[in-house]
């Protein structure tokens, strides 16, 4: 036991200086840029900018947190808020670890193995941008080609979908709800995109663990 907490002591310990260094490297940038070009924002249009749109990000920032980090584990949280992608990259990457490993999240080996499974996504990843950057100039005829493009199109449908199939077959009861509400937000409410996806997939998560506590006590599940 002592050696659970003390890994994960030095977890959070790593996490917050690596999340804060990143933080401070973030916003470091942009102050650099306006010292050494003496380019300084107009900062009222800024602070109204932020009013306008901060308070989204907070609170899809507060509900994530609440949402991914329980199937993430400490350690695969930290990696994955400094990397980004987490609903379509590093979350499916870590569910499917922990999936083909047979051990749960709340474990010492699901911890280890869900920040290994995220650590290799987010190197992988940067390996592939690395790779495109290099190769996108003789690749943009190719990439560009007409044929090809209903195929980049369904990349991430399809991503999902594999995902989908392996654990929705688990319990398919528990899919129907979030699959309704999705179906019918997305068809009647024309302003939501690609681009809201940060805020919908935590609205699902909970919508979906109230619906399967419903079932649950009325003995369907």
């Amino acid at each position: 036991m002592k050696k659970n907490l003390n890994y994960i002591d030095s977890v959070h310990r790593d996490g917050r200086i690596w999340n804060l260094s990143m933080a401070v490297l973030l916003l470091a940038f942009p102050m650099v840029v306006a010292l050494v070009f003496k380019a300084a924002p107009d900062w009222n249009a800024l602070l109204m900018g932020l009013i306008s749109t901060a308070p989204m990000y907070w609170a899809v920032g507060f509900i994530e947190t609440l949402t991914f980090v329980p199937m993430l584990g400490a350690g695969g949280s930290y990696l994955s808020f400094v990397t980004g992608n987490i609903s379509n990259l590093k979350l499916p990457c870590a569910l499917n670890a922990l999936e083909q490993n047979q051990v749960s999240i709340n474990s010492e080996e699901g911890e280890i193995i869900s920040t290994i499974a995220i650590a290799t996504s987010s190197i992988v990843t940067t390996i592939i941008i690395i790779i495109g950057v290099i190769l996108i100039v003789p690749l943009t005829p190719v990439l560009e080609a007409p044929v090809l493009e209903p195929a980049f199109a369904q990349m991430l449908p399809a991503l999902f979908g594999g995902l989908g199939v392996v654990f929705i077959s688990k319990n398919w009861k528990i899919s129907i709800a979030p699959i309704i509400l999705m179906l019918a937000l997305f068809i009647f409410v024309p302003a939501l995109n690609a681009g809201t996806v940060g805020i919908m997939v935590p609205v699902g998560v909970v919508f979906t663990i109230a619906v399967s506590r419903i079932l649950y006590k009325r003995g369907v599940l």
